[in-house]
């Protein structure tokens, strides 16, 4: 069995407690009355007759007393501890959209579904952080701008798609504009992942250059390098069928991604299926669990009106008693 904690809102009323002894020993000390008894017939039974009937009154004034007391303590018993995130994390997931994202060695589908896949159970996760969406591969285009809204963000990397910009791979346009998102976020914790399957190729801004620009605002660095080891099927033009595939050697520049994070205080990543990508999707959003301040807010129920109550059942009763047969005060 289980009781509620009971605190007191305003505890210094149990002060006036004190008043109770002082006036039990003025009571005691004032002078007797000459007649003390309302009716002749019971002063006739005896120099004790009504005295059980002063001392009820007695105890209930006095619990009467104890009772209001009590009340004007307000106490109370809380019902629930609800948590309510002050601050959170500012982030940009930016994605590449190449046409080689739509190679076909992350299987069931290909890099570019299971990255978005993968970018989605990330968001989900994310309840109290702000997060923006930049798609990137010829050129670069913010999807999202930093938003608590998780609706729209899902629906914006659920639109992407392969082809919707120039072809290529412009890395640094894709990590300046996701820079130019965060620089003036709210907060001190900026965070960029940067998701690719190539080697930079478009673009006049240098990564190093954007990386360095970026460091500068307090954003780190995430990079995912997707593909395999060797080679993959990649698409290389349509026919009557669709998209033409050819085996092609894999190329990601591990070594220009590993310096963009390194600049920036981030780490690099490389995913080589889509149950490797999950799982870095992972370590970042463990590494960036960064503390939230948090208020806790009770919701109290008010415990007053039962000592109230008790107050007003004893004078109620003790007024009974004194118009039906008590002594004169």
């Amino acid at each position: 069995m289980t009781f509620p904690t009971i605190e007191f809102q305003t505890p210094w009323a149990f002060a006036l407690l004190i008043f109770l002894p002082l006036w039990w020993l003025w009571r005691r000390k004032r002078s007797e009355d000459a007649i003390v008894f309302s009716r002749t017939a019971v002063l006739g039974r005896g120099p004790r007759a009504g005295q059980g009937i002063a001392r009820t009154i007695f105890f209930l004034r006095n619990l009467a007393l104890v009772a209001l007391i009590v009340a004007l303590a307000r106490p109370r018993s809380g019902a629930h501890v609800e948590n309510v995130t002050s601050s959170g994390i500012n982030i940009v997931l930016a994605l590449d959209l190449s046409s080689s994202m739509l190679a076909q060695d992350f299987q069931p589908n290909n890099r570019l579904e299971v990255a978005k896949a993968r970018a989605k159970e990330f968001v989900r996760d994310r309840d109290n952080d702000r997060i923006g969406v930049v798609a990137f591969a010829g050129e670069a285009l913010t999807q999202v701008p930093l938003t608590t809204d998780q609706a729209v963000v899902l629906q914006a990397i659920d639109n992407l798609e392969a082809g919707q910009l120039e072809d290529g791979t412009a890395l640094g346009l894709g990590i300046a504009t996701a820079a130019n998102r965060l620089r003036d976020a709210p907060g001190r914790s900026r965070v960029m992942i940067v998701v690719t399957d190539g080697v930079n190729n478009r673009g006049n801004i240098d990564p190093l250059s954007a990386a360095k620009a970026a460091a500068v605002y307090g954003i780190k660095i995430y990079g995912i390098g997707v593909g395999t080891e060797g080679v993959a099927p990649v698409p290389v033009g349509r026919d009557v069928f669709g998209l033409r595939f050819e085996n092609q050697k894999v190329e990601i520049d591990e070594v220009l991604l590993k310096q963009i994070a390194a600049l920036s205080g981030g780490r690099y990543f490389r995913a080589r299926d889509g149950a490797a990508l999950g799982q870095i999707y992972a370590q970042i959003d463990r590494l960036e669990r960064a503390p939230v301040q948090s208020r806790s807010y009770v919701n109290y129920t008010e415990l007053f009106r039962w000592a109230l109550g008790l107050a007003i059942v004893a004078l109620v009763v003790e007024l009974a008693l004194t118009a039906w047969k008590a002594p004169l005060p």
